[in-house]
C-alpha cells in the first residue's frame, strides 16, 4: 500500500529511502516502491485509495502532499499535484443498505475490490470456512488471520492444518503476550474464568492480539449472524464502520467491518459447505456448534441455540468474547435487562416461574430465610431474570417439580435477582450465573448451591431427596 502521495508531512525533499520505511502492516508481507517509480505512478496509486468515512464525517480533500522523489518540485507543480489528489470517502451506511439483498459471494468480491491487501478475513475454526471459499470463488487474492488463543481444541488446530492445504494459503496467526497470559495464570489460575467472567481472559487472549492484528489492516470480514445470537447479533449490517477497534490509520472511523454473511441462516451455512465439500471441524459432528476455546466450549442439546455452547455459566445476554463487543447494548453488558430477548430482538417484560406452587420472594423474604439459623421447613430457590433464556429454558421443569413437591414439606422458591438485585445476589446468595438454584435445608444457616447444568424435573428432585 502506497502512502507517500498522501501525508501530514510538510517535507519536500524525502528520500526513497526514507520512504520505504513507511508504516507496514503488521500482517502479511510489505512491497516497497520500486526506485525507477515516477512522481506520476505515486500519485495515481494514491488517487484510488478509498477512505473510511467517521461517523457524521463529511468528504474533504487532503491539505498536504510529500513528493516520494530525490527531485524538488517547484511550488507551481507541488500546488498542481495537490489540486489533483483527493481522496475518495465511502457512504458505508449507504452502502450496507445497497448490499442488504445481496448474496455472500457479491459482499466479499466488493469487500476484496475495494481494499486489496490491506483487508483480511477473521478465521475462527468454526463455519468461517465458508468465508474463505467464497474469497476463494471471486478468484481475487486474499489474505486470512486466525487468533491462536493457546487454549483452541486438537480438532481446531487439525481444521486450521487442512485449509491452509485446500486452498494453498497460509494463516496468518496472531498470539497472546506471554507476560500477560503468565501474569493472569499465575495471579488467578488456569479456570479463573468460572468464577469471574470470562472477559478478562478474553481480553488478554483475543482481544488484544486482534488489536494488533486490526492495527494493519484497513477492513476485515468477520462470519457474524444475525441468527447466532438473538440478544447481540440481530441487527449488524452487511457492511460497517468498525465501532470498536481502529485501523492502519489510526482514529475512530479508520477500520471497515465486513459481515457477508450477516443475513444468511446457519442452516444455508452447512448447506453451502457440504456443496462445496469443504473441510470442517470434526468437533461440529459431535455437537459442537458454536466453537471457541476448549474450555468454554460444550456440545448443545437438541432445541438448544447453538450460542449456548459458549460460556454457558454466565448470563444468556452478552455472549460475546470482546471481539464483536460493539453489538451488545449497554443494558445486556450491565446484566440490567428485565424483559427476554425474542428472536426478533423485541423485548418483552413478562415474569416467568408463575405458578401457585411457586413462593415469589422479595429482597426482605429472601434476607429472611437467609438469616434463620434453625428453619422449620426445607426451601429451593432460584435466582433469576425473566430475560434469561436459560431460565426461560428450565421454567416448564421448575414448575412441575414444584407441584411434585407441593405437600412434602418443601418450599418452592423464586427471587428476581437482576437489575437492582443482582450485586446483592453475588455477595450474599453465591449468584455466578442466570439461573442459580439454592438448597436451604432445615436446621442449618448454610445454602447448598445446585452444582449441575441438568435442570431437568428428574436431576432436580434428586438434587432435593439427596439433601432433605
Amino acid at each position: 500500500m502506497a502512502f507517500a502521495a498522501v501525508t501530514s508531512s510538510t517535507s519536500m525533499s524525502t528520500s526513497f529511502s526514507s520512504f520505504e520505511q513507511t508504516k507496514v502492516s503488521q500482517l502479511g508481507l510489505y512491497q516497497p516502491l520500486d526506485r525507477a517509480q515516477s512522481l506520476s505512478t505515486v500519485i495515481n496509486v494514491s488517487r484510488k485509495r478509498v477512505a473510511v468515512k467517521p461517523l457524521n464525517a463529511q468528504p474533504k480533500r487532503n491539505d498536504s502532499v510529500v513528493v516520494a522523489a530525490s527531485t524538488v518540485l517547484s511550488p507551481g507543480e507541488i500546488a498542481e499535484v495537490v489540486e489533483k489528489v483527493e481522496v475518495e470517502v465511502e457512504d458505508y451506511e449507504k452502502l450496507a443498505k445497497d448490499l442488504e439483498n445481496a448474496s455472500p459471494l457479491e459482499i466479499m468480491d466488493k469487500a476484496l475490490e475495494k481494499f486489496g491487501n490491506d483487508i483480511a478475513i477473521a478465521f475462527s475454526g468454526a463455519e468461517d470456512v465458508a468465508l474463505i471459499e467464497y474469497a476463494h470463488l471471486t478468484g481475487r487474492p486474499f489474505r486470512v488471520f486466525s487468533l491462536d488463543t493457546g487454549r483452541l481444541n486438537p480438532e481446531t488446530y487439525q481444521l486450521f492444518d487442512a485449509v491452509e492445504k485446500q486452498y494453498g494459503i497460509h494463516i496468518e496467526y496472531m498470539f497472546p503476550d506471554a507476560v500477560e497470559v503468565q501474569a493472569l495464570v499465575r495471579t488467578k489460575g488456569l479456570f479463573s474464568f468460572y468464577e469471574d467472567g470470562h472477559q478478562e481472559c478474553c481480553r488478554v487472549r483475543k482481544v488484544r492480539p486482534l488489536r494488533r492484528a486490526l492495527k494493519g489492516l484497513r477492513a476485515w470480514v468477520t462470519g457474524q449472524r444475525k441468527d447466532q445470537s438473538p440478544g447481540t447479533r440481530s441487527e449488524i449490517p452487511v457492511v460497517q464502520v468498525d465501532p470498536v477497534f481502529e485501523g492502519l490509520e489510526g482514529g475512530p472511523g479508520s477500520l471497515v467491518k465486513w459481515n457477508p454473511v450477516a443475513n444468511v441462516q446457519g442452516t444455508d451455512i452447512w448447506k453451502f459447505l457440504r456443496a462445496m465439500n469443504v473441510p470442517v471441524n470434526s468437533l461440529h459432528a459431535q455437537g459442537y456448534i458454536s466453537i471457541g476455546c476448549e474450555p468454554c466450549t460444550r456440545p448443545v442439546l437438541p432445541g438448544q441455540h447453538e450460542r449456548e455452547g459458549r460460556w454457558w455459566w454466565e448470563d444468556a445476554t452478552a455472549k460475546e468474547c470482546g471481539l464483536h463487543k460493539g453489538n451488545i447494548k449497554e443494558e445486556n453488558v450491565n446484566g440490567n435487562g428485565t424483559g427476554a430477548v425474542k428472536a426478533n430482538g423485541e423485548a418483552t417484560v413478562t415474569d416467568i416461574f408463575n405458578s401457585q406452587h411457586v413462593v415469589s420472594l422479595s429482597r426482605q423474604g429472601i434476607e429472611n430465610l437467609i438469616k434463620l439459623e434453625d428453619r422449620k421447613e426445607t426451601w429451593l430457590v432460584v435466582l433469576y431474570a425473566p430475560w434469561c433464556q436459560f431460565c426461560q429454558a428450565m421454567e416448564g421443569s421448575y414448575m412441575e417439580l414444584a407441584e411434585k413437591l407441593a405437600g412434602t414439606g418443601v418450599k418452592v422458591a423464586k427471587f428476581q435477582a437482576d437489575g437492582d438485585q443482582k450485586a446483592f445476589a453475588q455477595k450474599e446468595l453465591q449468584l455466578g450465573s442466570f439461573p442459580t438454584i439454592l438448597f436451604y435445608p432445615k436446621h442449618s444457616s448454610r445454602a447448598v448451591k445446585y452444582p449441575s447444568e441438568k435442570r431437568d424435573v428428574e436431576s432436580l428432585l434428586a438434587f432435593v431427596n439427596a439433601l432433605r
